[in-house]
């Protein structure tokens, strides 16, 4: 067993493991760690706990030390810096005429590093920006290219749902969302009501589909022929997934009528679901095409290119 710390760099960032060594650390605490990129200034999101060996990345390294009011001091001058490295840098690619959109500047806590964020249709030859760069601020300078889902990360927003995005609230890494999960949840496949702000398919679609798969698997689909407790045959016209009812047409007296029973008031042969794409229109249908093909190509992006750590 070994005891670990949980440390965040930004908000809803990734979070990483520390041996908080002899240090008092609680929750909410600041500390100053060595990661990849050099020293650096990290909030503590949990209190120290005992976790197995294998659970975590090994050699896990130490805590340098718990950040004193000095270290607060610099880090507050520090997101100064990074405002006025932000409008140097947006004159820098208007004098070179590069097509980038600049979307966040970050010093490293020892200042040994300036790190660029910016997004970009294609690749970008950059080297006389950071030549020019590298002059002006006289440390490293790193450029990195994100996409569209980092982007919104770390500009933030307000979701359709009237509430903050999830990725730049709480959501600490992406997870793979995809078109199957709108289906699941018999959602309209219309691209602009199942896409975020960042045009991408939202990544609240996983939150509820555990649930949703669960509950599914006891429903019969729309279309499907059901027999009920009462010994009325009937083809299903609608379900509701979260009150496990099922409205069934029925037939009586030479008179089709609708009536609602509870799942477990019908008997029926599952069938497999059809894909709910009737009554879109091409237009729909060209975006929704679109929009797989973005997540195709999301997948082989790869991880956020905010975590380096």
């Amino acid at each position: 067993m070994v005891k670990i710390i949980g440390v965040r760099f930004r908000t809803a960032g990734k979070i990483y493991f520390f041996d908080p060594a002899k240090f008092p650390i609680k929750r909410g605490d600041h500390v100053i760690v060595e990661t990849a990129r050099g020293v650096e200034y990290g909030t503590v999101v949990g209190d120290p706990r005992m976790v197995e060996d294998d659970k975590v990345v090994q050699p896990l390294k130490p805590v340098l030390r718990v950040a004193t009011k000095r270290d607060d001091e610099q880090e507050a001058n520090n997101k100064l810096k990074e405002k006025d490295a932000f409008k140097i840098c947006l004159e820098k690619i208007k004098k070179h005429n590069l097509e980038m959109k600049l979307i966040d500047a970050e010093y490293t806590f020892d200042n040994n590093k300036v790190l660029f964020y910016f997004t970009a249709d294609g690749r970008i030859d950059f080297r006389e920006l950071v030549k020019d760069l590298a002059s002006v601020f006289k440390t490293r300078i790193e450029l990195r290219q994100i996409g569209v889902r980092d982007e919104t990360k770390i500009l933030g927003g307000i979701g359709i749902c009237g509430r903050p995005l999830c990725c730049h609230s709480h959501l600490s890494e992406f997870v793979p969302v995809s078109i199957k999960m709108a289906k699941e949840q018999n959602l309209s496949l219309n691209p602009t009501k199942i896409s975020g702000v960042c045009g991408r398919l939202m990544c609240c679609l996983k939150h509820e589909e555990e649930t949703y798969e669960y509950l599914n698997k006891t429903l019969p689909n729309v279309g499907d022929f059901v027999t009920t407790e009462d010994g009325l045959k009937g083809e299903v016209h609608s379900v509701n997934v979260l009150r496990q009812l099922v409205k069934v047409i029925v037939q009586i007296d030479d008179e089709k009528e609708i009536r609602e029973y509870k799942v477990e008031q019908l008997r029926f042969k599952r069938r497999h679901k059809k894909e709910k794409r009737e009554g879109m229109s091409d237009e729909e249908l060209r975006e929704l095409k679109e929009l797989e093909k973005l997540e195709k190509q999301e997948k082989q992006d790869g991880k956020s290119k905010l975590d380096d750590n």
